[in-house]
């Protein structure tokens, strides 16, 4: 079954790469148009897959990626079309010259190809990964979570639809609809046909793909986040930055996970924090200093276990440890961040400088929240994922990051001397 995907994916690939910006944005029109026509039929598959996850005994936090409603598929809609405003990056030559031989050289954008993507509990990613790459003209293969197998059966249906009816094999985008793990592992070795592979899920997925693929995979979107709060922060800006990095969307990847907070201001602001995160519902995990100054406060506080260091919560719980200076929380996020994304709350510009200049994550945040780590709030408009490594692409990854370039040399009859 895989092999005759990859061949329909591989075959699609080429002609998508033919099309113009014109034609292409006149597919994803269409694909936006047709989810809002079929609301009814995708909402009807969504809400069956939500009925057996929630019996399986899903998490909240999972139920709540999964879930679909009237208003989510509609924004879902929208980002598509918002897709078809964004700059097509083919075609651009990002540079070139005439060479001393005569010959003029230029580096011009190419799509990938064939673009696998693997990923669990969130529906909205059939969409938005189909919608990128069929705007910079590759071809997609979708693996969703056994949970979401109608919703993304659901979704697929209406991207084929759209692409037929402009002329376009349906096998630019599919998706492996079976649940069955094997596949996934049969999938991981298709670099006969598939260029890149994106997992999006949990560290176990990640580590598969790092493991047994044989195509080159983009890993990220797994996110310990941390913000340090320093001695000379502002207590009011600081918390309502914390607020809103953890609460905003707890589910998220770029919410923040684990509070480090400077001893010299501990007995004033961990207070403070406790009344600011009783308001917002959040449970804090404490190392043993914190915990002594947050027992009397009135948020739900319990003592840190060692292995909370590396969770990603995806939740109404937050880590909070009490550090010496910089350096310490520095030495922290190294041990235990993901190179996901990063913050430090400061009025002091050396240790803005040191702390953006030493911690090695994708994105790095001065007196801001981690939850500005997003295709579209990054201006790029839309994200196939977030890459937490250094090749090819990291941070979130735009229409851009889904191409490759090819060098191309015009001559006059040109001749190497």
């Amino acid at each position: 079954m895989l092999e005759q995907m990859g061949k329909a994916a591989k075959a699609a690939s080429y002609k998508l790469a033919l099309l113009s910006s014109r034609e292409k944005n006149r597919v994803l029109e269409k694909i936006a148009d047709y989810l809002e026509a079929q609301t009814a039929e995708i909402l009807l598959a969504n809400e069956q897959d939500v009925q057996e996850a929630r019996a399986n005994g899903l998490s909240e936090a999972l139920l709540d990626r999964l879930a679909l409603n009237p208003a989510r598929l509609k924004a879902i809609a929208d980002d598509v079309r918002q897709v078809c405003k964004l700059a097509d990056p083919v075609g651009q030559v990002i540079d070139g010259g005439l060479l001393d031989s005569g010959l003029r050289i230029e580096r011009r954008r190419v799509p990938l190809g064939v673009i696998g993507v693997i990923y669990e509990a969130r529906p909205n990613v059939t969409v938005d990964v189909a919608s990128l790459c069929l705007k910079t003209g590759n071809a997609a293969i979708l693996r969703g979570g056994k949970e979401t197998w109608r919703t993304n059966a659901a979704t697929v249906k209406v991207i084929q639809q759209a692409l037929e009816e402009c002329g376009l094999p349906a096998g630019a985008v599919q998706a492996i609809e079976s649940p069955d793990r094997a596949l996934v592992n049969e999938m991981l070795r298709m670099d006969k046909y598939i260029d890149m592979l994106i997992p999006r899920g949990g560290a176990g997925l990640h580590k598969l793909c790092r493991e047994q693929s044989t195509i080159p995979v983009i890993t990220g979107g797994i996110g310990v986040c941390h913000i340090f709060v320093d001695e000379s922060a502002e207590f009011a800006p600081a918390l309502k930055i914390i607020v809103n990095a953890k609460t905003q969307r707890p589910s998220t990847c770029n919410t923040v996970e684990t509070l480090l907070v400077h001893q010299g201001i501990a007995d004033v602001f961990l207070p403070a924090l406790s009344q600011q995160m009783a308001e917002s519902g959040v449970t804090l995990h404490a190392d043993a200093q914190s915990l002594n100054m947050l027992q009397s406060g009135p948020a739900a506080v319990v003592p840190v276990k060692a292995e909370e260091y590396d969770n990603e919560f995806l939740s109404l719980d937050l880590n909070v440890k009490m550090v010496a200076d910089l350096d310490d929380a520095i030495a922290h996020i190294r041990a235990h961040g993901t190179q996901h994304s990063d913050a430090i709350l400061t009025r002091t510009l050396r240790n803005a400088d040191r702390f953006v200049n030493e911690v090695d994550s994708s994105a790095v945040y001065v007196n801001a929240s981690t939850r500005f780590t997003d295709g579209g709030q990054f201006g790029l408009g839309a994200e196939v994922a977030v890459s937490t490594q250094k090749l090819h692409a990291r941070g979130p990854m735009g229409l851009e990051a889904l191409t490759t370039y090819k060098w191309i040399g015009f001559g006059d009859d040109t001749i190497r001397a």
